[in-house]
């Protein structure tokens, strides 16, 4: 059953309005992530989910067997990891008006358009899932006006686009369109 008013890719919907704009040009204040949460990051958050739905039952056994600090220590590690699911679905690359955001795991960083000299894409060594190991694949590139090396927004074997050169394509598409719009 397909749900065309959830996907992002609704201007290309068969019974999609006339002019629809899957990136939302007409509210351009609002933050929004112009590409899709890809199928390896929803699912290591799906899989963080049911490993705490398993330790917040162990924590209902604990406290029904009367051990009420151990279950409170277990409903503390699920609210830990439900917290990091959450957090690991919303990392990514936004894009408003203001300028790009950039949401990690643990902290955020939002540059301003002005500050921003270039947006590229390049193909160079990329990390694998972001783990140690590099492959040869296509990094965007987000170059400071104040100089020095330039920062990787997405790359082309990340959690969102590994095996998705498409989708890949068109996010870093429309980053750079966002940041020509914008600058």
């Amino acid at each position: 059953m397909p749900l065309p008013f959830l996907t992002a890719d609704r201007a290309r919907d068969d019974n999609a309005p006339a002019g629809a704009d899957p990136l939302g040009y007409e509210d351009p204040d609002r933050w929004r992530r112009p590409y899709r949460p890809g199928p390896w990051r929803v699912g290591g958050a799906a899989l963080l989910l049911l490993l705490a739905s398993y330790v917040l039952f162990s924590a209902m056994i604990i406290a029904m067997a009367g051990a009420l600090p151990a279950a409170g220590v277990c409903v503390g590690v699920a609210a830990l990891m439900i917290v990091t699911a959450v957090r690991l679905v919303r990392s990514g690359v936004v894009v408003s008006a203001q300028g790009l955001r950039r949401i990690g795991l643990l902290r955020s960083t939002t540059v301003r358009w002005q500050d921003i000299a270039a947006i590229r894409t390049a193909q160079q060594p990329v990390r694998w899932l972001g783990l140690p190991r590099t492959v040869q694949g296509q990094a965007l590139l987000l170059q400071p006006v104040r100089g020095g090396a330039p920062d990787t927004l997405i790359t082309s074997h990340d959690a969102d686009f590994l095996g998705q050169v498409e989708s890949f394509e068109r996010a870093a598409d429309a980053i750079e369109g966002w940041s020509a719009a914008h600058r």
